[in-house]
């Protein structure tokens, strides 16, 4: 998956995103190669990306346009919200200075180092 400016939207990405989905593993046998399902905001409701969505095989959960809040979706969102929020807690994270893609990619790295290291202390 490639780094891309702030100024892009989100769903130019989908595709490549999609693709880099490791291979799921938990039950026996071959292990599954994509999720079951993909939830997103209103920024993703497009019937074009649906269909490429549904074409890899996964059930699309994305929030219709000029449809009240109450989808659902909210339920399972704020996950990626609240870790986005995380990421944001580190100081170096919050803007992008860093001109070369590896460097950032590895400070985005050891945030979610940092990030499962603190949520496991807790629980122990």
């Amino acid at each position: 998956m490639s780094l891309t400016g702030g100024n892009r939207n989100d769903v130019t990405e989908l595709e490549a995103l999609i693709e880099a989905i490791p291979p799921v593993r938990g039950r026996r046998g071959r292990p599954r190669q994509r999720p079951g399902e993909l939830y997103g905001d209103r920024a993703y409701d497009h019937a074009k990306y649906r269909k490429k969505v549904r074409a890899k095989g996964i059930r699309p959960r994305i929030a219709r346009r000029g449809q009240p809040h109450g989808s659902g979706l909210g339920a399972s969102r704020w996950v990626v919200e609240r870790t986005i929020a995380w990421y944001h807690g580190m100081k170096r994270l919050r803007i992008r200075w860093e001109r070369r893609d590896d460097i950032h990619q590895a400070f985005l790295a050891l945030a979610t180092c940092i990030i499962t290291w603190r949520h496991v202390a807790r629980l122990c």
